[in-house]
């Protein structure tokens, strides 16, 4: 489990594929400190740190071809920035909302504007996946939280601080950049208790 509150960018030093599988080496300021087996969020995927190399102060995760199929993982190449946070513990407090690590769907990054210092970025996605966005709801971006503006059928704006702009790879961004999206898992479950008691209702 994750709050949404991104650590930092790792940076990608090197992708091995062996069969369908990506094998990612990364690189970050808490490498050292991470042992296998431990759950990181990587653009918000959840994957298992599989090794550590102290000396090169670089750790390996594998994502495989499920996780590439509905992530942005495999877009990745060498040099690229991505947003990590470790799992959540007991004694942290939750600043912003419980993202799973794992990933509904993907979107296209439509549009980037500029206002007084901040930015707002809006988000276009498959609506027939069945996911909704609402006003002022959660939304998870890349493992960003967020909070939902100009919320539509297909897509979405949020609007970012320029802490978060400098601390995530949102300042990477352009339009049509590809985004990972983990919707709002109370959401998720009010759809699908709505969905069946709609379905019985008409039977």
């Amino acid at each position: 489990m994750f709050s949404g509150i991104v650590e930092e960018t790792a940076k990608i030093v090197k992708i091995e594929q062996d069969k369908t599988n990506f094998h990612f080496y990364l690189t970050c300021s808490f490498a050292n400190e991470l042992k296998i087996d431990q759950s990181v969020a990587h653009n918000g995927v959840c994957l298992t740190v599989v090794d550590v190399d102290k000396e090169k102060k670089t750790y390996k995760v594998t994502a495989v071809q499920e996780t590439l199929d509905k992530s942005n993982l495999g877009h990745l190449k060498e040099g690229d920035k991505v947003n990590v946070e470790r799992s959540m513990t007991m004694d942290k407090l939750l600043d912003g909302h419980m993202v799973q690590g794992h990933v509904d769907q993907t979107a296209t990054c439509t549009e980037i504007k500029e206002v007084d210092g901040s930015w707002y970025f809006t988000f276009q996605y498959d609506k027939t996946k069945g996911n909704i966005t609402v006003e002022k709801g959660s939304v998870s971006v890349n493992g960003v939280s967020l909070t939902v503006v100009n919320s539509r059928d297909d897509k979405f704006s949020v609007a970012i601080i320029p802490f978060t702009y400098d601390v995530t790879n949102f300042h990477t961004f352009k339009v049509v950049t590809v985004v990972n999206l983990e919707f709002d898992i109370i959401g998720k479950y009010i759809q699908k208790i709505m969905a069946g008691y709609l379905e019985n209702m008409n039977k």
